[in-house]
């Protein structure tokens, strides 16, 4: 790469990926590297010095926790005084019951309000991690493809724990070997055991498909942002088009960046959503 020129692809890569790096730019930029020793279990070695994507992650969680912490305390003081709920505190008692009544409730059933906790955690800090990506010097924590992932087998171990205190071990069972309608005997059992890695591929998938979604669309959004940003860089040298590519590039990045607020917020709902509905369809036994 020669003198004055931008590597866009070194661009994309610094911004999407995780480092051993905190970047406030142009305010402040800490390249700090791995300050903890290495653990080395089965073979494999693991180093927990926090990345970049932990620090956001952190900063969401905390988000999270102050959000909740703020509005409580705001509904105390209101109620107290015998006063309706308003601002921040009225704003979020509506989000909360949209979660817990039209989310939670809906789609698990009468049991719904006690998952309601974790789907509302979920959805905030699913919103959060997608949000702090949008900031000039953020990182988005749920475009890592370990944090999806991490997310998808708590809700994996959510539902499949709560299915089975709900329909007990043997109709738990059946989940993994269903009845097969108008057959009996032999011929039943067979198929039901030949129907069980289906059935055990399909729990896998589930949490995986939720992993995937998430890490995928908050990446994309990130790579189209910066590729279009790019496009000052490639063609900005020719006199001609210098103007036409900026205020172009600029127009539909903004553009972009809009949409991707609105995408923020989507795919924490879906990723709340299907949550709730993969717990209640592992809640019931039909």
């Amino acid at each position: 790469m020669s003198q004055g020129q931008v590597d866009i692809g070194e661009l994309l890569m610094h911004h999407t990926s995780d480092a051993y790096a905190i970047d406030f730019s142009p305010l402040f930029h800490w390249e700090y590297g791995k300050f903890l020793p290495d653990v080395h279990v089965a073979g494999l070695t693991l180093n927990f010095t926090p990345t970049r994507h932990v620090f956001f992650m952190i900063m969401a969680a905390t988000l999270v926790f102050l959000t909740m912490w703020l509005t409580g305390r705001s509904l105390e003081r209101q109620r107290a005084g015998e006063r309706a709920p308003r601002g921040l505190a009225s704003a979020m008692e509506s989000v909360v019951l949209f979660v817990r009544d039209d989310i939670a409730i809906a789609n698990i059933g009468h049991r719904g309000a006690a998952f309601a906790p974790y789907i509302m955690a979920l959805f905030f800090f699913v919103l959060y991690g997608n949000l702090l990506g949008l900031l000039p010097w953020g990182a988005t924590p749920t475009g890592n493809l370990a944090v999806t992932a991490a997310l998808a087998v708590i809700s994996l171990l959510v539902i499949e724990i709560s299915g089975m205190v709900a329909l007990g071990f043997k109709g738990y069972m059946r989940t993994i070997f269903p009845e097969i309608p108008g057959m009996k005997g032999a011929p039943a059992v067979a198929l039901s055991v030949a129907m069980s890695p289906i059935e055990i591929l399909g729990k896998l998938v589930k949490p995986f498909a939720l992993c995937v979604r998430l890490f995928g669309n908050m990446t994309a959004g990130h790579f189209v942002i910066l590729a279009l940003f790019g496009m000052i860089f490639l063609f900005g040298h020719v006199a001609v088009w210098r103007w036409a590519i900026g205020f172009g590039s600029a127009a539909l990045v903004l553009g972009i960046m809009l949409l991707e607020i609105i995408v923020a917020f989507v795919q924490a709902y879906v990723f709340a959503l299907i949550t709730a509905v993969l717990i209640g369809v592992n809640q019931h036994a039909h």
